[in-house]
């Protein structure tokens, strides 16, 4: 076993207005980056209604296929827009998210990151938003519990804005822990400690502005991760942006690429203990382009370190 990248080109298909921030180069970037590292890279297939009825109504699919343009741009809010591309990428991103649930589920992968766009981790159940169609990384949970018979999969959201939407698909499910580093005052203006879930399920850990390595460190070890090991994931799930990043221009966490390899492995580090070292991560936010290639490839070894060395490539 190994770890697996999963995307797709269709995703360089979702073209956004000119000076949006989540732009094509953020996967081009990426996709570079993570290149030398030698791994094997599986193409999303396309979600299937099934799934994505697990986590959003009829109405929401019908609303976001009805909204594709066959030229130019449609806005379904002042940051959310769709190209031609579109439709495929979302597709397959929520689709890339099953696909590797399943592969790690199957033992075909140790882990998996998702190396995908659009992201998902701002649309609610029925309110595409925040440059989000689906809600991939909520998929993905049901999915694992569903479909493979889990009873506990824990979401940890470590991107600089809270996860709205992942909050609003999962903390009406008890089998669901989600938790959420985020910075405050900031988009989408949730994500307060009193927000907790229909089971206390939820956990929001704000931090503020300019909050540095330090303070994300320490929320992290007294409040995520004991939270996490209380729950007893038997898989995990990380909604990884990277706009926390001290170069990123939409926010002001002040993270280095170390910070994210750092909570990388401490997740593993959880993941080892309750889920059979069972994790898959899913590209959320991150919008300087050299910032964001250099933080998902520390994520990403972060990620191999767990894999055992003779099954690394070149190993």
């Amino acid at each position: 076993m190994s770890t697996v990248i999963v995307t797709h080109p269709a995703c360089l298909n979702h073209v956004t207005p000119p000076g949006h921030p989540e732009q094509v180069a953020r996967l081009e970037y990426i996709l570079d980056a993570l290149a030398p590292l030698g791994l094997e890279t599986v193409k999303a297939p396309l979600v299937a209604d099934d799934d994505l009825l697990r986590i959003h109504p009829q109405s929401h699919i019908d609303l976001i296929r009805d909204s594709a343009p066959e030229d130019g741009w449609v806005s379904l809010d002042g940051d959310t827009h769709m190209s031609p591309g579109t439709l495929e990428a979302a597709l397959r991103c929520a689709g890339g998210a099953v696909r590797a649930v399943d592969m790690v589920m199957t033992g075909e992968a140790t882990n998996a990151f998702v190396a995908m766009r659009p992201p998902g981790h701002h649309c609610e159940r029925e309110v595409p938003m925040g440059f989000c169609f689906f809600g991939n990384i909520a998929l993905a949970a049901k999915h694992a519990l569903d479909h493979h018979g889990l009873d506990r999969v824990a979401i940890v959201d470590f991107d600089v804005h809270h996860g709205n939407g992942t909050q609003d698909l999962v903390e009406g499910d008890k089998r669901i822990f989600f938790a959420s580093t985020h910075q405050m005052p900031l988009y989408p203006g949730t994500g307060h400690p009193h927000e907790t879930g229909g089971f206390g399920n939820v956990l929001n850990c704000p931090l503020p502005n300019g909050a540095g390595s330090q303070a994300f460190r320490d929320v992290m070890i007294r409040d995520v991760l004991p939270a996490v090991e209380a729950f007893k994931p038997q898989f995990l799930l990380i909604s990884a942006g990277f706009d926390a990043h001290l170069a990123d221009p939409l926010a002001g966490m002040n993270l280095t690429e170390d910070d994210f390899a750092w909570a990388t492995g401490r997740l593993c580090d959880l993941a080892d203990t309750f889920a059979q070292g069972r994790v898959v991560s899913c590209l959320e936010g991150g919008y300087d382009l050299e910032a964001l290639a250099a933080s998902a490839k520390s994520h990403v070894q972060g990620l191999m370190s767990r894999v055992p060395k003779k099954e690394l490539p070149n190993g």
